[in-house]
């Protein structure tokens, strides 16, 4: 990946894509919205806090995605966060893990781009990666009653596909049922690597596991265990 910078913005990219947006790079203003709605380029917007957007670059579908604080530091700052140098700002940091992953073969989409605006000691950020086709949340799919037992064998494959990122030593922080998709072939990615890392074994594993059953309940209330089932199947057969 390349870096450069443009007046107090910082951005790091794929240089294979960036004719995608008809220039010789990724540009700040790639990274706003209003860039792509002027346009007439965006197809969609993802829900959750802040904004992600679909957005069409060339023959790409891309996520455009603003990074957000959230709780009750979001009362002071909900979109800055303090400059402590370019490499390691937010979004800067999750390209590059999700580069690093993705060359891994692992299910994450490919970045394609970050950016922070540097303002004084804060700064603000997004992050570009590559739409997944036909992407829907495992939250929308575990909601009807007999859900342990229809996705029965979608379950076990994410149990498989979260072994396989934790063998590789990845310590998702925000493992949850939104954060898993799965694509037009009924296979499972992991997405939103904010603040994620790369570890040695340990008990974040078995932490792992246990926020992403808590959130299982928030989805499907009183069908945790069932769904975490399969998933641990899955898990501990790899």
């Amino acid at each position: 990946m390349m870096t450069s910078r443009k007046a107090n913005a910082h951005i790091l990219y794929d240089a294979q894509t960036a004719p995608q947006t008809g220039q010789s790079a990724l540009a700040p203003e790639h990274f706003t919205g209003s860039w792509w709605r002027s346009r007439g380029a965006v197809t969609g917007q993802a829900p959750g806090r802040g904004e992600s957007l679909f957005v069409r670059a060339g023959d790409q579908a891309w996520v455009l995605r603003h990074y957000r604080r959230g709780g009750l530091v979001a009362r002071i700052s909900a979109e800055h966060y303090v400059w402590t140098g370019p490499e390691r700002n937010r979004a800067f940091q999750e390209c590059r893990l999700l580069a690093t992953l993705f060359e891994r073969g692992l299910p994450v989409p490919r970045p394609i781009g970050a950016c922070a605006w540097r303002v004084g000691l804060v700064y603000q950020a997004a992050l570009i990666t590559r739409c997944i086709d036909g992407a829907r949340p495992l939250a929308s799919l575990i909601q009807a009653p007999d859900a342990a037992t229809q996705q029965k064998a979608l379950l076990t494959e994410c149990g498989r596909m979260i072994r396989r990122f934790h063998n590789e030593g990845l310590d998702h922080v925000d493992l949850n049922a939104r954060n898993i998709l799965i694509d037009d072939r009924d296979m499972p990615w992991l997405i939103d690597l904010d603040r994620c890392r790369l570890r040695d074994p340990g008990r974040w594993q078995a932490g792992n596991l246990a926020r992403l059953e808590r959130s299982l309940e928030k989805f499907a209330p009183g069908q945790a265990k069932a769904l975490m089932a399969p998933i641990n199947h899955g898990y501990q057969s790899s």
